[in-house]
Protein backbone atom coordinates (compact mmCIF):
# COMPACT_ATOMS: atom_id res chain seq x y z
CA UNK A 1 0.00 0.00 0.00
CA UNK A 2 1.50 3.58 -0.94
CA UNK A 3 0.25 5.50 2.25
CA UNK A 4 -2.24 5.93 4.39
CA UNK A 5 -4.68 7.95 2.05
CA UNK A 6 -4.80 5.04 -0.24
CA UNK A 7 -4.73 2.65 2.65
CA UNK A 8 -8.17 4.15 4.18
CA UNK A 9 -9.77 4.15 0.15
CA UNK A 10 -8.60 0.76 -0.39
CA UNK A 11 -10.49 -0.22 3.57
CA UNK A 12 -13.61 1.60 2.24
CA UNK A 13 -13.69 -0.13 -0.85
CA UNK A 14 -13.88 -3.41 0.96
CA UNK A 15 -16.38 -2.42 3.58
CA UNK A 16 -18.71 -1.15 0.80
CA UNK A 17 -19.27 -4.84 -0.23
CA UNK A 18 -22.16 -6.66 1.46
CA UNK A 19 -20.95 -8.67 4.22
CA UNK A 20 -19.00 -8.17 7.46
CA UNK A 21 -15.19 -8.17 7.53
CA UNK A 22 -13.08 -9.64 10.54
CA UNK A 23 -10.46 -7.72 11.64
CA UNK A 24 -7.42 -10.15 10.51
CA UNK A 25 -9.57 -10.37 6.93
CA UNK A 26 -8.57 -6.91 6.04
CA UNK A 27 -5.36 -6.63 8.01
CA UNK A 28 -4.44 -9.62 5.46
CA UNK A 29 -6.06 -7.79 3.01
CA UNK A 30 -4.58 -4.48 3.32
CA UNK A 31 -0.77 -5.88 4.44
CA UNK A 32 -1.09 -4.37 7.79
CA UNK A 33 -1.55 -4.85 11.26
CA UNK A 34 -4.76 -5.33 13.08
CA UNK A 35 -4.05 -2.13 15.55
CA UNK A 36 -3.69 -0.10 12.32
CA UNK A 37 -7.36 -1.37 10.85
CA UNK A 38 -9.01 -0.10 14.33
CA UNK A 39 -6.64 3.51 13.70
CA UNK A 40 -8.39 3.39 9.74
CA UNK A 41 -11.82 2.35 11.12
CA UNK A 42 -11.88 5.45 13.13
CA UNK A 43 -10.32 8.28 10.53
CA UNK A 44 -13.67 6.36 7.91
CA UNK A 45 -16.00 7.34 11.19
CA UNK A 46 -14.46 10.63 11.63
CA UNK A 47 -14.93 11.46 8.09
CA UNK A 48 -18.75 10.79 8.67
CA UNK A 49 -18.90 6.53 7.35
CA UNK A 50 -21.05 4.97 9.92
CA UNK A 51 -18.87 1.95 10.50
CA UNK A 52 -19.81 -0.62 12.67
CA UNK A 53 -18.27 -3.41 14.78
CA UNK A 54 -19.26 -6.37 16.66
CA UNK A 55 -17.74 -8.71 18.62
CA UNK A 56 -17.37 -12.66 18.87
CA UNK A 57 -16.76 -15.86 16.86
CA UNK A 58 -18.51 -13.91 13.78
CA UNK A 59 -18.30 -10.63 14.44
CA UNK A 60 -15.89 -8.04 12.59
CA UNK A 61 -16.66 -4.36 10.78
CA UNK A 62 -19.57 -3.48 8.10
CA UNK A 63 -20.70 -0.01 7.09
CA UNK A 64 -24.06 0.37 7.86
CA UNK A 65 -26.23 3.12 6.67
CA UNK A 66 -26.03 6.58 8.65
CA UNK A 67 -27.70 9.95 9.23
CA UNK A 68 -26.14 11.91 6.14
CA UNK A 69 -24.30 10.69 2.75
CA UNK A 70 -20.74 10.32 2.95
CA UNK A 71 -18.61 10.50 0.22
CA UNK A 72 -19.24 6.97 -1.94
CA UNK A 73 -16.07 5.02 -3.72
CA UNK A 74 -17.32 3.38 -6.85
CA UNK A 75 -15.78 1.14 -9.12
CA UNK A 76 -14.72 2.24 -12.77
CA UNK A 77 -18.21 -0.28 -13.71
CA UNK A 78 -20.04 1.14 -10.76
CA UNK A 79 -19.46 4.62 -11.87
CA UNK A 80 -20.54 4.33 -15.76
CA UNK A 81 -23.77 2.85 -14.32
CA UNK A 82 -24.04 5.64 -11.88
CA UNK A 83 -24.08 7.98 -14.56
CA UNK A 84 -25.67 6.73 -17.39
CA UNK A 85 -28.35 6.25 -14.86
CA UNK A 86 -28.08 10.14 -14.03
CA UNK A 87 -28.14 10.88 -17.61
CA UNK A 88 -31.84 9.31 -17.89
CA UNK A 89 -32.93 11.46 -14.93
CA UNK A 90 -31.74 14.37 -16.88
CA UNK A 91 -32.99 14.16 -19.92
CA UNK A 92 -36.21 12.22 -19.37
CA UNK A 93 -36.88 13.06 -15.83
CA UNK A 94 -38.93 12.23 -12.77
CA UNK A 95 -41.02 14.71 -12.00
CA UNK A 96 -38.96 17.07 -9.20
CA UNK A 97 -35.61 14.92 -9.70
CA UNK A 98 -34.58 16.48 -13.47
CA UNK A 99 -32.52 19.06 -11.61
CA UNK A 100 -31.16 16.79 -8.66
CA UNK A 101 -30.57 14.57 -11.19
CA UNK A 102 -28.09 17.35 -13.30
CA UNK A 103 -26.33 18.59 -10.49
CA UNK A 104 -25.36 14.97 -9.88
CA UNK A 105 -24.28 14.21 -12.72
CA UNK A 106 -21.94 17.42 -12.83
CA UNK A 107 -20.47 16.09 -9.87
CA UNK A 108 -19.87 12.82 -10.67
CA UNK A 109 -18.79 14.12 -14.70
CA UNK A 110 -16.06 16.44 -13.13
CA UNK A 111 -14.58 13.26 -11.28
CA UNK A 112 -15.15 10.43 -14.20
CA UNK A 113 -11.06 9.90 -16.17
CA UNK A 114 -11.27 10.45 -19.51
CA UNK A 115 -11.59 7.17 -20.02
CA UNK A 116 -15.00 6.34 -18.05
CA UNK A 117 -16.16 9.63 -19.76
CA UNK A 118 -16.05 8.67 -23.30
CA UNK A 119 -17.55 4.93 -22.36
CA UNK A 120 -20.63 6.80 -20.92
CA UNK A 121 -21.13 9.23 -23.53
CA UNK A 122 -20.71 5.49 -25.67
CA UNK A 123 -23.09 3.60 -23.68
CA UNK A 124 -25.14 6.60 -23.68
CA UNK A 125 -25.50 7.37 -27.79
CA UNK A 126 -26.34 3.73 -28.14
CA UNK A 127 -29.01 3.61 -26.00
CA UNK A 128 -32.35 5.18 -25.78
CA UNK A 129 -35.91 5.30 -24.11
CA UNK A 130 -39.25 5.34 -25.95
CA UNK A 131 -41.07 8.35 -24.77
CA UNK A 132 -42.58 11.50 -26.63
CA UNK A 133 -40.30 14.24 -25.75
CA UNK A 134 -41.49 17.61 -24.59
CA UNK A 135 -39.22 18.94 -27.17
CA UNK A 136 -35.88 17.98 -28.73
CA UNK A 137 -33.34 15.49 -27.74
CA UNK A 138 -31.29 17.27 -25.17
CA UNK A 139 -27.33 16.60 -25.13
CA UNK A 140 -26.49 15.29 -21.12
CA UNK A 141 -23.10 16.74 -21.85
CA UNK A 142 -24.92 20.09 -22.86
CA UNK A 143 -26.51 20.30 -19.42
CA UNK A 144 -23.55 19.18 -17.23
CA UNK A 145 -21.46 22.00 -18.42
CA UNK A 146 -24.21 24.74 -18.37
CA UNK A 147 -24.91 23.69 -14.59
CA UNK A 148 -21.27 23.61 -13.67
CA UNK A 149 -20.68 26.99 -15.14
CA UNK A 150 -24.06 28.50 -13.48
CA UNK A 151 -22.70 27.19 -10.57
CA UNK A 152 -19.44 28.53 -10.74
CA UNK A 153 -20.40 31.76 -12.16
CA UNK A 154 -18.15 31.35 -15.53
CA UNK A 155 -18.94 32.59 -18.89
CA UNK A 156 -19.75 30.07 -21.48
CA UNK A 157 -19.09 30.24 -25.14
CA UNK A 158 -22.21 28.01 -26.95
CA UNK A 159 -23.47 27.54 -30.58
CA UNK A 160 -27.47 28.34 -30.39
CA UNK A 161 -29.78 27.26 -33.30
CA UNK A 162 -32.70 30.03 -32.85
CA UNK A 163 -36.35 29.68 -33.65
CA UNK A 164 -35.77 30.72 -36.96
CA UNK A 165 -33.46 28.10 -38.11
CA UNK A 166 -30.31 29.85 -38.09
CA UNK A 167 -27.39 29.17 -35.79
CA UNK A 168 -24.84 31.52 -34.35
CA UNK A 169 -22.11 32.11 -31.88
CA UNK A 170 -23.14 33.63 -28.04
CA UNK A 171 -21.16 34.51 -25.41
CA UNK A 172 -23.37 33.96 -21.80
CA UNK A 173 -22.93 33.94 -18.15
CA UNK A 174 -25.30 30.83 -17.24
CA UNK A 175 -27.35 31.82 -14.14
CA UNK A 176 -30.06 28.63 -13.83
CA UNK A 177 -30.71 25.62 -15.45
CA UNK A 178 -34.64 25.11 -15.20
CA UNK A 179 -36.90 22.61 -16.67
CA UNK A 180 -40.10 23.42 -17.63
CA UNK A 181 -42.58 20.79 -18.55
CA UNK A 182 -40.20 18.24 -19.05
CA UNK A 183 -37.91 20.70 -20.96
CA UNK A 184 -34.97 22.38 -19.85
CA UNK A 185 -34.05 25.86 -20.31
CA UNK A 186 -31.05 28.13 -19.79
CA UNK A 187 -31.33 31.65 -17.92
CA UNK A 188 -28.46 33.33 -18.93
CA UNK A 189 -27.09 36.95 -19.50
CA UNK A 190 -25.98 37.21 -23.21
CA UNK A 191 -22.95 39.59 -23.51
CA UNK A 192 -23.52 39.94 -26.97
CA UNK A 193 -26.96 41.37 -26.34
CA UNK A 194 -26.59 43.04 -23.31
CA UNK A 195 -29.35 41.89 -21.77
CA UNK A 196 -31.23 38.77 -19.88
CA UNK A 197 -32.02 35.74 -22.05
CA UNK A 198 -33.36 32.35 -22.37
CA UNK A 199 -32.24 29.22 -24.21
CA UNK A 200 -33.75 26.33 -24.96
CA UNK A 201 -30.94 23.64 -23.78
CA UNK A 202 -31.81 21.19 -27.08
CA UNK A 203 -31.06 24.19 -29.06
CA UNK A 204 -27.78 24.32 -27.37
CA UNK A 205 -24.45 23.00 -29.20
CA UNK A 206 -20.06 23.03 -28.42
CA UNK A 207 -20.86 24.87 -24.62
CA UNK A 208 -17.37 25.43 -23.63
CA UNK A 209 -16.54 27.07 -20.68
CA UNK A 210 -14.06 30.32 -20.83
CA UNK A 211 -12.83 30.31 -17.64
CA UNK A 212 -13.72 33.89 -17.11
CA UNK A 213 -15.85 35.11 -14.08
CA UNK A 214 -19.91 36.14 -14.68
CA UNK A 215 -20.30 39.72 -13.91
CA UNK A 216 -24.21 39.74 -13.87
CA UNK A 217 -26.40 38.04 -11.80
CA UNK A 218 -30.35 37.49 -11.38
CA UNK A 219 -31.78 37.29 -7.68
CA UNK A 220 -32.86 33.46 -7.42
CA UNK A 221 -36.17 35.36 -6.66
CA UNK A 222 -36.53 37.09 -10.20
CA UNK A 223 -35.87 33.91 -11.90
CA UNK A 224 -39.54 33.01 -12.32
CA UNK A 225 -40.68 36.57 -13.33
CA UNK A 226 -38.23 36.40 -16.25
CA UNK A 227 -39.30 32.96 -17.35
CA UNK A 228 -43.04 33.96 -17.48
CA UNK A 229 -41.71 37.45 -19.36
CA UNK A 230 -39.89 35.08 -21.59
CA UNK A 231 -42.58 32.39 -22.44
CA UNK A 232 -45.14 35.68 -23.25
CA UNK A 233 -42.54 36.82 -25.61
CA UNK A 234 -41.80 33.45 -27.25
CA UNK A 235 -45.20 32.72 -27.42
CA UNK A 236 -46.77 33.24 -31.56
CA UNK A 237 -49.86 35.71 -31.91
CA UNK A 238 -52.70 34.61 -33.84
CA UNK A 239 -55.75 36.92 -35.16
CA UNK A 240 -59.55 35.90 -33.89
CA UNK A 241 -62.31 35.53 -36.20
CA UNK A 242 -64.72 35.18 -33.69
CA UNK A 243 -69.05 35.76 -33.99
CA UNK A 244 -70.43 36.66 -30.68
CA UNK A 245 -73.80 36.27 -29.47
CA UNK A 246 -74.08 39.50 -28.41
CA UNK A 247 -75.32 42.39 -29.50
CA UNK A 248 -72.85 44.91 -31.04
CA UNK A 249 -73.22 47.36 -28.18
CA UNK A 250 -72.55 44.67 -25.02
CA UNK A 251 -69.66 43.39 -27.03
CA UNK A 252 -68.20 46.79 -27.27
CA UNK A 253 -68.66 47.02 -23.39
CA UNK A 254 -67.76 43.88 -22.42
CA UNK A 255 -64.34 44.05 -25.01
CA UNK A 256 -63.45 47.38 -24.41
CA UNK A 257 -60.47 46.97 -22.41
CA UNK A 258 -58.86 44.19 -24.81
CA UNK A 259 -59.71 45.65 -28.35
CA UNK A 260 -56.55 47.12 -29.91
CA UNK A 261 -56.61 47.50 -33.38
CA UNK A 262 -59.33 45.07 -33.48
CA UNK A 263 -62.64 45.37 -34.61
CA UNK A 264 -66.37 44.99 -34.13
CA UNK A 265 -69.22 44.73 -36.18
CA UNK A 266 -72.19 43.74 -36.35
CA UNK A 267 -73.58 40.76 -37.84
CA UNK A 268 -77.52 39.50 -37.55
CA UNK A 269 -78.13 39.58 -34.26
CA UNK A 270 -74.77 38.84 -33.38
CA UNK A 271 -71.51 40.79 -33.22
CA UNK A 272 -68.42 39.41 -35.54
CA UNK A 273 -65.43 40.35 -33.77
CA UNK A 274 -61.75 40.14 -35.75
CA UNK A 275 -59.26 40.22 -32.81
CA UNK A 276 -55.97 42.46 -32.02
CA UNK A 277 -53.00 39.86 -32.31
CA UNK A 278 -52.50 37.54 -29.29
CA UNK A 279 -51.80 34.68 -28.42
CA UNK A 280 -54.05 31.49 -28.23
CA UNK A 281 -54.41 31.09 -24.96
CA UNK A 282 -55.13 34.89 -23.71
CA UNK A 283 -57.84 35.42 -26.67
CA UNK A 284 -59.26 31.78 -25.16
CA UNK A 285 -59.79 33.75 -21.81
CA UNK A 286 -61.30 36.85 -23.63
CA UNK A 287 -63.70 34.24 -25.10
CA UNK A 288 -64.32 32.62 -21.48
CA UNK A 289 -64.89 36.07 -19.96
CA UNK A 290 -67.10 37.71 -22.76
CA UNK A 291 -69.96 34.93 -21.09
CA UNK A 292 -71.80 34.50 -24.40
CA UNK A 293 -72.07 31.66 -26.63
CA UNK A 294 -69.55 32.13 -29.98
CA UNK A 295 -68.48 30.50 -33.21
CA UNK A 296 -64.77 30.49 -34.14
CA UNK A 297 -64.29 30.79 -37.77
CA UNK A 298 -61.42 28.83 -38.64
CA UNK A 299 -58.41 29.21 -36.28
CA UNK A 300 -57.75 25.76 -35.69
CA UNK A 301 -55.50 26.28 -32.67
CA UNK A 302 -57.58 28.34 -31.08
CA UNK A 303 -60.88 25.77 -30.93
CA UNK A 304 -58.33 23.08 -30.00
CA UNK A 305 -57.73 25.27 -27.21
CA UNK A 306 -60.97 25.51 -26.34
CA UNK A 307 -61.65 22.04 -26.52
CA UNK A 308 -58.88 21.15 -24.20
CA UNK A 309 -60.03 23.71 -21.49
CA UNK A 310 -63.84 22.44 -21.71
CA UNK A 311 -62.89 18.47 -21.52
CA UNK A 312 -60.24 19.62 -18.36
CA UNK A 313 -63.47 21.71 -16.63
CA UNK A 314 -66.08 19.09 -17.66
CA UNK A 315 -67.66 17.05 -14.35
CA UNK A 316 -66.43 13.57 -14.44
CA UNK A 317 -69.21 11.39 -15.34
CA UNK A 318 -70.74 13.59 -18.71
CA UNK A 319 -70.04 13.45 -22.33
CA UNK A 320 -70.63 15.99 -25.42
CA UNK A 321 -69.49 19.56 -25.96
CA UNK A 322 -71.85 22.06 -24.52
CA UNK A 323 -71.59 24.16 -28.06
CA UNK A 324 -69.54 26.94 -27.20
CA UNK A 325 -67.53 26.53 -30.33
CA UNK A 326 -68.37 25.49 -34.02
CA UNK A 327 -66.82 25.16 -37.47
Amino acid sequence: MTGPTSRVLALLSLLQTARVWSGSELAQRLDVTPRTVRRDVDRLRELGYPVEATLGAHGGYRLVAGTSMPPLLLEDDEAVAVALGLRTVAVHGLPGLEDAGVRALTKLSRSLPSRLRHRVRTLGASAMTWERPAGGAVDPDVLTVLAGAAANRERVRLTYEARGGGRGPRHVEPQQLVVVRRRWYLVAFDLDRDDWRTFRADRVSDPRATGAPSRHELRAADVPAHLERAEAAMAPTVRADVTLRLPLAVARERLADHLGDGTLAADGDGTRWRSAPDTVAWLALRLLAADCGFVVHGLPELRAHLDDVHERTRPPGTNGTDGATAP
